[in-house]
């Protein structure tokens, strides 16, 4: 059995994604978990209010066709839900299901979650989030299924996969989990400790139509023509970096995933039903972000551990990271990324948002969930004249 399979997907239409999906299904087990009468439990990605054609949420034909693929292998249920960025209640989350376009997936036998309450887990195996509030209509599931989309990402370089799996928290509380793991790795620690805790038994990637640039909301949608699937949501994501231009190193996701053994060092080691090569999507826009900075100390100062090259390691770090940056052209003074900023570090001014550098904690949620796009992440000055 291979551990990632990609196969061609080259539109959104009922009868090619049915094909596609089981294409890709096949050399990775295909849907053998199924057994009668169980209820599946499909983890989409329905970020925020954003039509289907935007490249930012999981494409509601490629849900109906799994939806029909499980129910013919005898589920009696399946239900597709998620917990969008802000509030996490029936009035709210049904608005998103009407933007995505989620009520198509109702004809094709599936419900959409109307379950809204929320659980406390203990979790003392975890690396970063060993107590966690999560979305409760996940307990009704017998199987989770991560079906996620494609994208850039501010603070994680890459959306998909194993990010996609902080749906699991509810909306009102990500600002909060954004705040208590400020630091790239540790939030990158953090999601894969939902990952584990939750364990989906089968991870899809939408590659279709993704999302480049500004993402994973305001970008660019970005045609790809491919879906991957995997048992891992870690070995999907090591590939899916590799089709989009990112290293293993590039995203803290995967560096997260791999200081704990669960993936190896290189997408090479992993056995891989199609061709890599064939797949890589030419001229994807990455954002070029990574808050946890791979700076230049072993270069200047050696190799070793020693105080002084901690304390140049910090400087260095702060010197060279990404940060929001407000298009004032663009800005229409709303205000909601100082709504939504965790660490309270935008303040309106003039109709225009002005960030405190010193609070802000480079999450980049003001970045994705800006209503225009007019935040944008910006690489240091610095950044952009070593890089040259």
């Amino acid at each position: 059995m291979a551990q990632v399979s990609i196969v061609s997907c080259p539109a959104y239409e009922p009868e090619v994604c049915r094909e596609a999906l089981q294409k890709a299904l096949e050399p990775v087990g295909g849907l053998d978990f199924v057994k009668p009468g169980m209820r599946v439990g499909v983890k989409a990605n329905l970020v925020s209010f954003m039509k289907p054609e935007s490249g930012a949420t999981t494409h509601p034909v490629l849900l109906s066709e799994l939806t029909k693929l499980i129910k013919e292998r005898g589920a009696a249920s399946v239900v597709i839900g998620d917990s969008p960025g802000g509030l996490y209640t029936a009035a709210y989350v049904k608005n998103v299901y009407r933007a995505t376009g989620m009520h198509q997936t109702e004809s094709a036998g599936a419900e959409l979650n109307m379950d809204f309450s929320q659980k406390e887990a203990e979790y003392p195996e975890a690396k970063a989030a060993k107590r966690f509030t999560y979305t409760g209509w996940l307990d009704g599931c017998d199987a989770i299924v991560d079906f996620c989309k494609l994208k850039s990402h501010g603070m994680m370089a890459m959306s998909a996969a194993a990010k996609n799996l902080f749906g699991a928290i509810p909306g009102t509380m990500k600002p909060e989990y954004h705040y208590k793991y400020s630091n790239a790795a540790d939030f990158a620690r953090m999601i894969v400790d939902l990952d584990e805790y939750f364990k989906p038994v089968l991870s899809i990637v939408d590659g279709v139509v993704g999302m480049d640039g500004n993402g994973p909301t305001m970008g660019d949608a970005k045609p790809m023509g491919l879906l991957a699937a995997s048992r891992s949501p870690h070995e999907l994501d090591l590939v899916s970096a590799e089709l989009i231009g990112l290293k293993r190193e590039d995203v803290p996701t995967l560096e997260a995933a791999y200081e704990r053994g669960l993936i190896p060092a290189s997408w090479k080691e992993l056995d891989i039903a199609g061709d890599v090569d064939a797949f890589r999507v030419k001229d994807f826009n990455n954002i070029g972000t990574k808050n946890d900075v791979v700076f230049f100390g072993e270069m200047l100062l050696g190799e070793g551990n020693n105080p002084f090259k901690r304390a140049f390691g910090k400087i260095m770090q702060k010197a060279l990271s990404s940060r929001p940056r407000v298009a004032p052209g663009e800005c229409v003074g709303c205000g909601q990324c100082a709504q939504i900023c965790p660490a309270k570090a935008i303040t309106m001014r003039e109709k225009l948002p002005d960030i405190d550098r010193g609070k802000c904690i480079r999450c980049f949620c003001c970045q994705e969930f800006c209503p225009k796009g007019a935040m944008k992440v910006a690489r240091a000055p610095i950044a952009r004249l070593l890089n040259r």
